[in-house]
């Protein structure tokens, strides 16, 4: 291709390099000049212009482009019409994008002229999704090095295709411990499901067994029997060796173990096994939560039928860390230093609906009402600052509160739910503090003796980020926990609490066994109320 600076008399034929604005001229790069625009330059003054001419032996950027990205496309994909020098590669139906990442490496060494892009490797799709690009540099390729990459795009057969979702039918098998609530294992189902809502898969058959081995073993063939392609299942507690529960489980069975663990964070606590030939996965405690994590990664490619190996999941280490491990050490320069503060949040926004009308926070227990025995409780504590999230009635539930040295933060969205409280909660604690405590308004029983309890639990050095108090194994409120949590808590949604993320962090949870039953008891009812105010001023 022959290159360089021409009068524009000379010019006839050849490709514009520069695109060219001077007065009511326009002549755009790529533009091939005719008589009308030499007369056009010549008429504005212009002397030279830069432009390319392409060689017998040469292959024009768009034809080059397009026959290499309709070598390139496999399964499920679609090349638009080559432009500028470019192919676009789209997907055609939802699924994850295969490529062979050597045979890309092979295409782009050919010719510095020669490119291909294309997504991550198993990287979900759907219909329309651009997944890949030819980008031819110059106006034109030599003959040879576009014949080069041809053979090397043919020879891999495809470079790049889209798998399609095929499984339709999931089992989910959740074991069960005492202290794990139903509305966590509700709560695991319904980001289940919208995880595999893209696929067009459906949870077909679901049950909650005790946590171990051969409750467990029966229910995964019943959901098996029942027709499940894939079955997953989440413990009650992690998996913690190739020997325990879950693992002894598949292989009563008559499954077989691929892969326990992954280089992923999170995702660690992985485990990937079969039974007859359908994949079982014992999912970490992370695929609770929405965010993403090293379960997608795995439950992706078998959606569509891709068989996840061994040498697969080693493999996923080299861009595994998704994000911060909470249990891990802070660096350095920001150590918690001795003396760690936390803050109290006190919830008190709510619109007391199954009070019949009446607001519980006003209710008063000898002459205090509950949401200023809360808020007494917690400054009597060592937490500080002492913050109250007000919201219904707010300028009454100010009042109660009157004298007392308390930060007040208004949640103008408290109709919206527990979640909304949550941040307006948060969004008041000093960036100087390490976590908070909070706390509801309707537990009166809750002393600052218990808060301090949970105060002295929170040990970040030693992974105790989150401070949990427990009845007999159940467990209650108040919650610490740490800054490094506050991202996800302002993020959740609805009227809905933090327990699922409690469930998503096993190994950053510390429980507090408490005697009595302050921990588990809010007023939601005029009969819960009666009753409380009968043991407190009973046992005045």
């Amino acid at each position: 291709m022959k290159f360089g600076p021409v009068a524009p008399g000379d010019a006839k034929g050849g490709i514009v390099v520069h695109s060219i604005r001077q007065g009511g001229l326009v002549l755009k790069k790529g533009s091939v000049v005719g008589d009308a625009d030499i007369a056009a330059l010549t008429a504005a003054g212009i002397k030279t212009i830069m432009i390319a001419r392409i060689e017998p032996g040469d292959v024009s950027e768009d034809v080059a482009a397009a026959e290499l990205a309709a070598s390139i496309a496999g399964e499920g994909v679609h090349v638009d019409r080559a432009f500028t020098g470019r192919a676009n590669l789209f997907a055609e139906t939802a699924g994850v994008v295969v490529v062979d990442p050597a045979g890309v490496d092979r295409l782009n060494e050919v010719d510095p002229d020669i490119t291909l892009a294309t997504l991550d490797a198993f990287a979900p799709v759907v219909p329309g999704k651009m997944i890949a690009t030819v980008k031819i540099i110059p106006f034109a390729v030599s003959a040879a090095a576009c014949d080069r990459a041809l053979a090397v795009a043919r020879a891999a057969s495809p470079l790049v295709r889209v798998a399609p979702y095929r499984v339709r039918k999931i089992g989910v098998i959740s074991t069960v411990l005492p202290g794990l609530a139903d509305k966590v294992i509700e709560k695991t189902l319904r980001v289940t499901q919208d995880r595999l809502a893209p696929a067009g898969a459906k949870i077909v058959a679901e049950r909650r067994v005790p946590h171990e081995s051969a409750a467990l073993a029966r229910a995964l063939s019943d959901v098996l029997d029942a027709g499940a392609e894939l079955a997953i299942v989440f413990g009650a507690s992690a998996i913690a060796d190739r020997r325990d529960v879950i693992p002894a489980a598949v292989e009563a069975v008559g499954g077989v173990i691929e892969h326990f663990g992954m280089p992923v964070d999170p995702g660690n606590l992985m485990l990937v096994a079969s039974v007859g030939g359908r994949p079982v996965l014992g999912a970490p405690g992370c695929a609770r939560s929405p965010r993403e994590n090293g379960f997608d990664w795995v439950l992706e490619r078998l959606l569509c039928g891709l068989p996840v190996t061994r040498r697969d999941i080693t493999a996923m280490g080299v861009g595994g860390l998704l994000m911060e491990i909470v249990t891990r050490p802070q660096p350095r320069a920001t150590e918690v230093k001795p003396g760690r503060r936390i803050a109290a949040i006190v919830l008190a926004a709510g619109r007391s609906t199954r009070m019949g009308g009446a607001n519980k926070l006003l209710a008063e227990i000898n002459g205090r009402p509950l949401v200023r025995i809360a808020a007494e409780g917690a400054f009597a504590s060592q937490a500080r600052p002492v913050i109250v999230v007000t919201g219904h009635q707010r300028e009454r539930v100010e009042a109660a509160l009157k004298g007392l040295d308390v930060r007040l933060a208004h949640n103008p969205e408290f109709a919206k739910g527990l979640s909304t409280s949550l941040k307006a909660g948060i969004a008041e604690v000093p960036p100087d503090v390490d976590g908070a405590i909070v706390c509801l308004g309707d537990m009166p029983q809750v002393s600052a003796q218990l808060i301090d309890l949970l105060l002295a639990a929170f040990d970040p050095e030693k992974g105790a980020l989150v401070v949990v108090p427990t009845i007999n194994g159940k467990r209650g409120n108040p919650v610490v926990w740490s800054r490094r949590f506050f991202p996800e808590l302002t993020a959740l949604d609805g009227d809905i609490g933090a327990r699922h993320l409690i469930a998503s962090y096993p190994e950053a949870v510390t429980e507090v066994p408490l005697a009595g039953n302050a921990a588990l008891i809010d007023v939601d009812t005029p009969d819960a109320l009666r009753a409380v105010k009968a043991e407190i001023e009973g046992a005045s």
